[in-house]
């Protein structure tokens, strides 16, 4: 494929499912804040369980990423979950359950904490998983199937993360609170969304 065909193709997978995009630009720029080290990142930024000081500090962590690798596993996770939320119940769906995990699953993280510096879409990915799992097995549609193995892989990961491995490896901790508690918050909106599908069908 030429650089003109990718360039096209890069632009129709936007038009075809915008909040994805947005929130993968979004992603970006805050990996970029990161990596420069910009001093606003963590004074305006991150989790701030005062309401005094905004809302969007409840969701602005899901957008700061510590690495390339980071960034680029979790937006590709959000590219394969949350197209298939875009495209069987549309854009404002999706960002309803990106921000409602996004500020249960920082909450959580920051209860089981105590911290404010930790980042990264993953607990709204883990959210995405749980909510196309229960969605496909009451709705059935190939628009929210999960892959074959998906969901095994996943789970697998999530407990892999809770072993002493991975910080070892990487030098830090991960927010596990906020990938299980993202997860179960995930399975709690899939369910009531297809109960009231069913319903309305």
């Amino acid at each position: 494929m030429n650089e003109a065909n990718r360039s096209f193709s890069l632009t129709q997978k936007v038009k075809q499912n915008p909040a994805v995009g947005l929130l993968v630009i979004l992603s970006f720029f805050g990996w970029l804040l990161v990596v420069f080290n910009v001093n606003f990142t963590i004074q305006y930024l991150s989790f701030q369980p005062n309401f005094g000081l905004g809302f969007f500090r409840w969701i602005s962590p899901i957008f700061l990423h510590f690495s390339l690798i980071h960034f680029a596993f979790n937006c590709l996770w959000l590219g394969i979950l949350g197209e298939k939320i875009e495209n069987f119940a549309g854009s404002s769906h999706l960002l309803l359950v990106v921000i409602i995990s996004g500020a249960a699953s920082n909450f959580i993280q920051y209860l089981w904490s105590g911290s404010i510096y930790f980042g990264g879409m993953s607990g709204v990915v883990y959210a995405l998983l749980g909510y196309l799992w229960v969605a496909s097995k009451i709705i059935k549609s190939d628009l929210i199937a999960l892959p074959p193995g998906i969901f095994g892989f996943m789970i697998g990961w999530l407990i892999f993360c809770m072993t002493p491995i991975i910080p070892f490896i990487f030098g830090s901790g991960i927010a596990n609170a906020a990938h299980l508690g993202g997860l179960i918050i995930g399975i709690v909106l899939g369910l009531l969304f297809s109960l009231l599908k069913v319903r309305e069908s």
